[in-house]
């Protein structure tokens, strides 16, 4: 055999076997490689995960980890992993699950009429990979809470209640530090002059917004309800609002679950800073989470001259408004007799 013959045969035999290699190599790159029913599912790769951290979170979703190493190690994965939520479809291939790990999806994170500062970090805390107790030692801290004019009681009056759009490897740290810039750019110079105009600061409008959100779901009436108070604040007469009461029995029990409807007589000597009834003026934080309805409501009063209103029995989840105390116990007694008609206790 000559020697072009046998070059041409190497040549050949070369060919084919990178053929059937860029065979076996296109098909571990571009074959389907998921073993997932759903359509699409987020995969979860915490801060700090190294390459084999994520080989077994993802194993449950891959149907054939040997064909993801070799496009992960061609494509430089395993020294660039990345933190973050993820978007498997099903059929991908490997080549494109290596793509979308690195293609962190963002979070839309919301969050809503939360009562306390506990609650809020629970609530967000499900969203992201910031645990609650990171975050609520992140709200409460100290130096932060100075820099910022806040204190304990009132820090709740930072969160505007809304959709944000964040990253789920977002710490408690940097999530925190996004809620201060929200807080702020809602309360811009209009915002505040509305506030001043009422007599008061932010925190203290957003406390006032926390009363007048419990009083009504009524969305049409909270201006109203908001003028009422307003009026009382400027008479320097007792707030006299139920919820705050509520709020008082529900932090004196550590019981936040507990379902309220009634208000007694005795709840309304009850000492504590919350209870309007015995206070002047308002209480030292928001009993709630007021939403942009609320707080537009305190910002924006309807002008009137009314000091008093209690539930309406004619248009239930209304209230009837009054001028005068003998105006008002008339449409008290009407709410009273009704509510013992129900059974009501508590």
């Amino acid at each position: 055999m000559n020697l072009k013959k046998i070059i041409t045969i190497i040549s050949v035999a070369l060919i084919s076997v990178l053929m059937v290699y860029g065979f076996i190599l296109l098909r571990q790159i571009f074959s389907a490689n998921t073993k997932f029913a759903e359509k699409e599912l987020y995969v979860y790769i915490p801060t700090d995960s190294k390459y084999e951290d994520v080989k077994k979170i993802i194993a449950p979703y891959v149907e054939n980890m040997d064909r993801f190493e070799t496009v992960a190690s061609k494509r430089d994965y395993p020294e660039n992993v990345k933190p973050g939520r993820f978007l498997f479809t099903k059929g991908m291939n490997s080549y494109e699950l290596v793509k979308t790990l690195r293609l962190n999806v963002p979070v839309n994170l919301a969050f809503n009429n939360q009562e306390r500062l506990e609650n809020l970090a629970g609530r967000v805390g499900s969203q992201i990979e910031a645990d609650s107790l990171s975050l609520l030692t992140t709200f409460r801290d100290s130096v932060f809470l100075k820099e910022n004019g806040f204190t304990e009681e009132n820090v709740l009056a930072m969160f505007i209640p809304n959709t944000y759009e964040t990253y789920w490897n977002t710490s408690a740290e940097k999530f925190r530090d996004k809620m201060i810039k929200e807080y702020k750019n809602f309360w811009n110079k209009e915002r505040v002059a509305k506030a001043a105009k009422q007599g008061l600061t932010p925190i203290e409008a957003t406390i006032l917004a926390s009363i007048v959100h419990k009083e009504s779901v009524k969305k049409d009436e909270r201006p109203r309800i908001a003028g009422v108070y307003l009026n009382r604040l400027r008479a320097q007469m007792p707030l006299q609002a139920d919820p705050t009461v509520i709020y008082a029995i529900k932090k004196k029990s550590n019981d936040f679950d507990q379902v309220i409807k009634r208000v007694f007589y005795n709840d309304l000597t009850m000492s504590s800073p919350y209870n309007t009834y015995v206070n002047i003026g308002l209480p030292p934080g928001p009993i709630a989470m007021p939403d942009i309805t609320a707080l537009e409501a305190v910002l924006n009063p309807e002008k009137n001259n009314f000091i008093y209103f209690c539930a309406s029995v004619e248009r239930f989840g209304y209230h009837e408004f009054a001028a005068t105390l003998e105006e008002h116990n008339k449409n008290a007694k009407k709410y009273s007799d009704w509510i013992n008609s129900q059974g009501v206790k508590r």
